[in-house]
């Protein structure tokens, strides 16, 4: 087995909190961090969200950015999670110069556009966040602020686009095109994707209850989360928090928002990340799945789980139920949980669990639990059929 790529720092802002810590201990105590609209401003205040109860003033007052700066929210996200996560891996000044910065985003700065968009015409106090409805924008702003000059590039492929952030900056380590790239993504909640999501009837006016038999939808929620990944080479005996072992991307182009009968795109996906780590599926320890709670993507993924490990299913759980589905961003949030997993041997549960699905039988783990984790798999299914899965292994010593 190749021993894979040293994750030497991450970061993360979520409904849980504004670091890692606050989030573990928001796992650990099975804390959910969904509630009601009160930062975004909708009609729909009946729909819960997982929503970062931190205006844009504050989070930018956290940054110390100038009164008329560019960030929208998705901005300020990123930047104070890639900020934590540079802090963790103790990269000097110099180190950033050769760092690249691969960012995942479908929101990007949307909200700030829609926000002012009755405006434009008429004023020019708001018209410099115009730019902002590239998703690339949102990117490039994050790396000159924390001075990521190496290699800058977005990735937008719904809500697999953190994960193949982080899968492209493995494979850009492995080829030995950078030695060191900050990954993950960032995305925040807008009336655009509420209302988008509530006009395909997937959301849930109760909280989500991720592979229930009675499930009904999803919760939408905001966040950005990312990881220092570092070549061997340049560790100079720094702590690594894990490695990336396998990744695997697939899409089956099955429908614009289904997923297939068959879990196909899952399928192949995973398959293609245990190939990649040179593992079998009797060495995964634990599986973060995608789990939106939705009827069709909880049945799809687990009849992809099913064929891959057959009757030996691990334990596996959805986190949703903390966070909500934060799109672009939810394959960083997970990254990071399946480090904070593996680093505590802890297996943090699937909230609001009661019935299992009646055309599986499926039970996640749904209390905090006790394991030895090696090897955890964690899947990030987007829109159109683009699949991701990872695998995050403990760094052998």
């Amino acid at each position: 087995m190749d021993k894979g790529i040293a994750v030497t720092g991450m970061g993360i802002i979520s409904a849980l909190g504004t670091s890692a810590g606050e989030n573990y201990s928001a796992l650990i105590a099975g804390k959910t961090g969904l509630s009601y609209p009160e930062i975004l401003k909708t009609i729909h205040s009946n729909l819960p969200v997982g929503e970062v109860k931190f205006s844009n003033l504050e989070l930018a007052g956290k940054l110390n950015l100038p009164v008329a700066h560019t960030f929208t929210r998705a901005t300020l996200f990123g930047a104070i999670a890639a900020k934590e996560a540079i802090s963790q891996a103790l990269l000097t000044k110099d180190d950033l110069k050769d760092t690249g910065f691969i960012s995942g985003t479908s929101v990007g700065g949307m909200d700030g556009t829609e926000k002012y968009y009755l405006e434009y015409a008429e004023k020019n106090d708001h018209r410099r966040f115009i730019q902002a409805q590239h998703p690339g924008f949102t990117t490039s702003q994050i790396a000159s602020h924390l001075n990521l000059e190496a290699y800058v590039t977005t990735i937008s492929t719904a809500c697999s686009s953190s994960a193949n952030a982080i899968m492209l900056g493995a494979r850009m380590i492995k080829a030995g095109k950078l030695k060191r790239v900050v990954v993950g993504g960032t995305d925040c909640l807008s009336k655009f994707t509420l209302n988008g999501f509530n006009s395909l009837m997937i959301l849930s006016e109760g909280f989500c209850k991720a592979f229930d038999d009675s499930r009904n939808g999803l919760n939408l929620g905001e966040g950005a989360a990312y990881l220092v990944l570092e070549a061997d080479d340049v560790l100079n005996g720094k702590p690594v928090l894990g490695r990336i072992s396998g990744y695997g991307n697939a899409n089956d182009a099955f429908h614009q928002t289904a997923s297939s009968e068959t879990g196909q795109g899952a399928f192949l996906a995973i398959k293609k990340a245990l190939e990649i780590a040179g593992l079998s599926s009797k060495n995964i320890d634990y599986i973060n799945a995608h789990g939106t709670a939705t009827k069709n993507n909880d049945l799809s993924e687990s009849t992809a789980i099913l064929r891959i490990f057959g009757e030996k299913v691990p334990d596996f759980s959805s986190t949703k139920a903390f966070t909500g589905h934060t799109l672009a961003a939810s394959g960083g949030l997970e990254a990071v949980f399946s480090l904070l997993a593996l680093q505590n041997d802890q297996i943090f549960p699937n909230l609001n669990f009661e019935i299992p699905m009646k055309e599986t039988r499926l039970k996640p783990v749904s209390v905090l639990k006790k394991k030895k984790l090696q090897h955890i798999l964690s899947n990030s299914f987007g829109f159109g059929g683009n699949c991701t899965s990872l695998i995050f292994s403990k760094n052998e010593k």
